[in-house]
């Protein structure tokens, strides 16, 4: 007895089964929101894992988010290190860029995507600080290794869209950190819905004003201040700012300002750990 062959498909059909396998497995993961404010780049993703990482640090000014796959993306974030330690090392650190990072991405991605029969599950943000507000770089790398120029703000994984309208209606150029947290925050919160607390979110910043390496890691007790400014900032809405004497500076600070970042504390190495 013969058994009729029905195993072809045409190329069009497999990148389309591919494209929608893809975005099926990303869409499973929480969003995460890469945003600039006044003084760099801020990264925030609900994640409760604290040995699992969705946000580290590539180089000396770039930072990497990334949903999907945690084995699929760590391969990338590892890839990406080894590409900067080493151009860095045999040319020059300012000849490490995040658009030769995006675009190192984005050729892995896509022949992989072409070429094997499983498509990496991940989306991928690459962002990088720069001097001035101008010359931040924020790329958003897709699972098919599509390159998106995004600004002032990206949003990748979960239900990306509907976060992305809601961190547009807050969204504006220049925002301080604690409101540019809470921006973040209440975009990633269903309408109706609890903030998740902070042990069950990662956030990190591109710091300009830091010196080298411009990448910090927010937890615990400098966290906790920050989202005591962001409640206080929250409170104050509405009303007349009073200046009070900061406790570490002694200086004025305007209710809803960052407090100060202390330099020591968690930071992540970048060294694929």
């Amino acid at each position: 007895m013969s058994i009729p062959f029905g195993g072809y498909a045409s190329p069009e059909q497999i990148m389309r089964d591919r494209a929608e396998y893809a975005r099926k497995g990303i869409a499973r993961g929480r969003s995460v929101v890469v945003m600039q404010y006044a003084d760099g780049i801020l990264f925030v993703a609900p994640n409760p894992s604290k040995a699992l990482h969705k946000i580290s640090e590539i180089y000396d000014r770039i930072g990497f988010a990334a949903v999907g796959r945690y084995n699929e993306f760590e391969s990338l974030r590892l890839a990406g290190i080894r590409y900067a330690d080493i151009n860095g090392y045999t040319f020059n650190r300012n000849d490490v860029t995040g658009r030769g990072l995006a675009n190192l991405y984005a050729q892995h991605l896509g022949m992989i995507f072409t070429e094997s029969i499983k498509s990496f599950e991940v989306e991928i943000v690459v962002a990088e600080v720069g001097e001035a507000p101008e010359d931040d770089q924020i790329y958003r790398i897709t699972f098919d290794g599509s390159v998106f120029d995004e600004q002032g703000m990206a949003v990748i994984g979960g239900q990306a869209e509907a976060v992305g309208g809601r961190l547009k209606e807050r969204y504006s150029e220049g925002l301080p950190l604690p409101q540019a947290l809470d921006a973040a925050l209440a975009a990633l919160t269903e309408p109706g819905g609890e903030r998740p607390p902070a042990t069950q979110i990662e956030v990190a910043v591109l710091d300009r004003g830091r010196e080298h390496r411009k990448f910090l890691r927010l937890t615990g007790p400098r966290l906790d201040k920050l989202l005591e400014a962001v409640k206080e900032s929250e409170e104050g809405a509405g009303q007349p700012a009073e200046q009070a004497p900061s406790e570490e500076t002694g200086a004025e600070q305007t209710p809803g300002t960052a407090p100060p970042i202390a330099p020591e504390g968690d930071i992540d190495t970048g060294s694929g750990e």
